[in-house]
C-alpha cells in the first residue's frame, strides 16, 4: 500500500512509519516540526529510524534532494521539500502542516495514496488551557483538511488518532466505546471527540471509511518530554523533585509503544464495513487494560533508574482525570489486538533508552 502518515516525526507517528516501511509499504511522512516540545527529539527520531537529518550542526547532503542541512534550524528546512530516507527507499518525508489548504491537497494529488493515518495533532491536556487556538487550528481545521483530501482522492481507509481523554468525567470503568462521551474535561478532549463526529459525518455523506483509535497513555523510548515518564526521569536524573498530582491518587492505563503500533497496523489493515446505519466507520479503544497506580509507576521507574525520586505532592490539575482504563475487548475480537509488554519490562526499556546516547535531551 501507499500510505500517508501525518505527525511522522512524533512519538507514535515515527514508530508507526518505521513499522510500515519495514514491512514494505510505500510511506510518505509529513510533520510541521513545530516547537511545542524540543524539536531535537523529533529530529533524532527521524535520524535514528530513517537516517534523515532534518536539522543539525553537522553537514549532510541528501543524495535525492541535494539539500544541505548543515547548521540549519528545523523551521529553516524548505517547506514542502521532499527528503528521501537513506535507510528505506520507500519512505519519504515532508515538512508540511496538515492545515495547509494548498500544500496538502497537492501532496494527495501527486502521490495517489491508498490509505491515510492521521496522527498529527496538538497534544497535551494542560497546554490546551493556555493555548486553545493551537488545538482548534491543528485538531479541527487540520483534521477537516485531511478529511477533504481523503474525500476528493478516493482514499480507501482513514485511520486517525482519537484519545482516551474523550471519556472525560466518566466514573464507570473500564471505559467502553459504547459509553456516552459528552463531558470532556479539557478542550483537547473536546477536539478529539469532534474528530470522531467529523469522521462519522464524512462516512455518512461521502462513504469515507474511517477508524478512530482512542489511545491510552502511550509510553516508551522516544516518548514525549511533556509526559510523565520523561518528566519524572529527567527530574530524578537531575536531583529535582517530581510533581505528583492529586497527591499520587491517580491511575493510568499505561500502554507500551510497540503494542500501540502493532494495534494501529492491525486496525489499518481492516477497513471497516458499513455499520447498522450503513456508515463505514469504527472507533476502538487501544490500551493495555491494566491500569496502574501512579505511585506504583513511580516505584518501577525509580527501580529502573536506580534512584529514589524526591516527591512534591500537589492537588489535581485542571483538565486531569482520576483514572483511565480501557476496555479493549472490541479491538481484540475484531482485529486480533493483544498487548504483550508488561509495565516492568516497558519501563526497563524506556530507562535503558533514557540513559543512552540515543536520547538527544539527556
Amino acid at each position: 500500500m501507499k500510505i500517508l502518515v501525518t505527525g511522522a516525526a512524533g512519538f507514535i507517528g515515527s514508530n508507526l512509519a518505521y513499522s510500515l516501511a519495514q514491512r514494505g509499504d510505500t510511506v510518505v511522512g509529513v510533520d510541521n516540526m513545530n516547537d511545542y516540545y524540543d524539536p531535537r527529539l523529533k529530529n533524532a527520531r527521524l535520524r535514528n529510524l530513517f537516517g534523515i537529518e532534518v536539522s543539525g550542526d553537522e553537514a549532510e547532503v541528501h543524495p535525492a534532494t541535494g539539500f544541505d542541512t548543515s547548521a540549519r534550524k528545523v523551521a529553516q528546512l524548505p517547506y514542502g521539500q521532499e527528503i528521501w530516507s537513506p535507510r528505506f527507499p520507500n519512505f519519504h518525508f515532508y515538512r508540511l502542516d496538515i492545515a495547509d489548504r494548498e500544500a496538502l491537497p497537492r501532496l494527495f494529488a501527486d502521490k495517489g495514496f491508498d490509505a491515510v493515518v492521521n496522527l498529527a495533532a496538538q497534544a497535551g491536556v494542560r497546554y490546551s488551557i493556555t493555548n486553545p487556538e493551537a488545538y482548534v487550528d491543528a485538531n479541527v481545521v487540520g483534521f477537516l483538511n485531511v478529511l477533504e483530501c481523503c474525500r476528493h482522492n478516493a482514499i480507501k481507509h482513514l485511520v486517525y488518532a482519537s484519545s482516551s481523554s474523550v471519556y472525560g468525567l466518566n466514573a464507570k470503568t473500564p471505559f467502553s466505546e459504547d459509553d456516552e462521551v459528552t463531558r470532556p474535561a479539557s478542550l483537547y478532549a473536546a477536539t478529539k471527540k469532534s474528530n470522531e463526529l467529523m469522521a462519522h459525518a464524512y462516512g455518512q455523506l461521502f462513504g469515507l471509511p474511517s477508524t478512530g483509535l482512542r489511545y491510552f497513555t502511550v509510553y516508551g523510548p522516544w516518548g514525549r518530554p511533556d509526559m510523565a515518564p520523561m518528566l519524572f526521569a529527567n527530574a530524578i536524573a537531575n536531583g529535582r523533585p517530581i510533581k505528583v498530582f492529586n497527591r499520587g491518587d491517580l491511575m493510568r492505563d499505561f500502554t507500551y509503544i510497540d503494542d500501540i503500533v502493532e494495534g494501529t497496523v492491525r486496525a489499518l489493515d481492516r477497513t471497516p464495513a458499513p455499520n447498522a446505519d450503513g456508515v463505514p466507520v469504527k472507533v476502538y479503544n487501544i490500551g493495555c487494560s491494566r491500569p496502574v497506580k501512579l505511585m506504583d509507576f513511580i516505584s518501577e521507574l525509580e527501580a529502573a533508574l536506580g534512584a529514589e525520586a524526591v516527591k512534591e505532592y500537589l492537588p489535581m490539575q485542571p483538565g486531569d482525570v482520576y483514572q483511565t482504563y480501557a476496555d479493549t475487548s472490541r479491538l481484540e475480537a475484531e482485529v486480533g489486538y493483544h498487548p504483550s509488554v508488561c509495565l516492568r519490562d516497558g519501563i526497563a526499556e524506556f530507562a535503558r533508552w533514557f540513559r543512552s546516547s540515543e536520547n538527544p535531551l539527556a
